[in-house]
């Protein structure tokens, strides 16, 4: 323990502020436990308890404010101007120089909270989501109170290197403090939150991700070192993607077909391809439906699920042959025989 930390607590127990004083002696704790002197470390967090200073035990958050996140091995498909963004976080963090905090913006569905995952398991670090809903309180000045919780436990982490911290949708409790309806409140929150983050331990890797950036407070917007915007999909990206979920559950189902042409001009029927979020939702509801024992009827799932998509019913034969489906693909989908689809074709001529 330094002289500094003595004087420190002595000065804030005079000037009756609390957060500082508590805020420090987790410091001193986090040195003896860092010392190996679990015992006076123990001790300290004994004390503070009493005063409802939540003690944290080891590497494990309390589960009323933290939400440990899962991390799977499947990669998450983006585009290559994402991707290199995402990759330059990785080299951020393994360099180690202070640049550890960064904001995921964009709209639903764009993978910036499966990115956040993607992250941890590169850095092969625990991810903890903090849980807004226990968080946010009715109660005046609660939330405030609640924010200042979860970075002190953050503080007493004795491994910060192997932990990543995600605010899911900052947006929840940081909006632009000029425009907020509840001024005060919402000011004593975000001022709260912009203070934690100057002193945030540098070897913690922070995340946060907005579908609201245009609504964050410009102040908190300015805390971290990198924004990424995640609303850079073209439409063969999105078109890239959807194959690559297709490929990623198509296993699972023995008997169905295998028809990327069939299934990349069913999705050109869209106007806008949704985003893979929304995606991975149809492409995965189409196969969960479909009959076992029919090789293509996720097919025709999904076709009258982009259908239903663009509010039209389903095309005849002669609708299908003008959108660039051949026979066979027509049969697929609707499941006319080729010989009657031709001939109905003929006849139409």
């Amino acid at each position: 323990m330094k002289k500094k930390n003595i004087i420190n607590l002595i000065r804030y127990h005079e000037e009756k502020n609390e957060d500082a004083f508590r805020n420090e002696a987790l410091e001193i704790a986090k040195e003896f436990y860092n010392n190996g002197d679990n015992l006076v470390g123990d001790y300290i967090m004994g004390l503070l308890s009493e005063t409802n200073v939540f003690i944290p035990q080891g590497e494990n958050f309390n589960m009323n404010l933290f939400e440990k996140i899962k991390i799977m091995n499947s990669k998450m498909p983006l585009p290559e101007d994402i991707a290199n963004d995402i990759y330059g976080i990785i080299n951020a963090v393994n360099h180690n120089i202070g640049v550890n905090k960064f904001l995921f913006e964009g709209p639903p569905g764009t993978g910036k909270t499966e990115s956040a995952k993607q992250v941890a398991r590169i850095l092969n670090r625990e991810l903890y989501s903090v849980n807004f809903n226990v968080i946010i309180d009715s109660k005046l000045g609660q939330t405030q109170k609640n924010i200042s919780e979860v970075f002190s436990e953050i503080k007493m982490l004795p491994n910060p290197e192997k932990i990543i911290i995600l605010f899911d949708e900052i947006d929840a409790i940081a909006m632009d403090r000029i425009n907020s309806r509840d001024i005060r409140e919402m000011g004593r929150v975000t001022s709260s939150i912009l203070k934690e983050l100057d002193n945030l331990d540098i070897r913690v890797v922070f995340i946060a991700t907005t579908n609201l950036y245009k609504n964050l407070d410009k102040a908190l917007i300015r805390r971290f070192d990198a924004i990424v915007n995640f609303d850079r999909y073209s439409r063969e990206d999105l078109i890239e993607i959807a194959e690559t979920i297709l490929n990623e559950y198509l296993p699972r189902f023995e008997k169905a077909g295998r028809d990327m042409k069939l299934f990349r001009k069913i999705l050109n029927l869209l106007t806008k391809i949704p985003y893979p979020g929304e995606l991975k939702n149809i492409i995965k509801t189409s196969l969960a439906f479909s009959e076992p024992n029919s090789e293509f009827d996720y097919l025709r799932r999904l076709y009258k699920a982009v259908l239903t998509q663009e509010n039209k019913k389903e095309m005849d034969i002669k609708e299908l042959s003008n959108k660039g489906f051949t026979l066979r693909e027509i049969e697929k989908l609707t499941g006319i025989p080729k010989s009657n689809a031709s001939r109905k074709l003929k006849e139409d001529v």
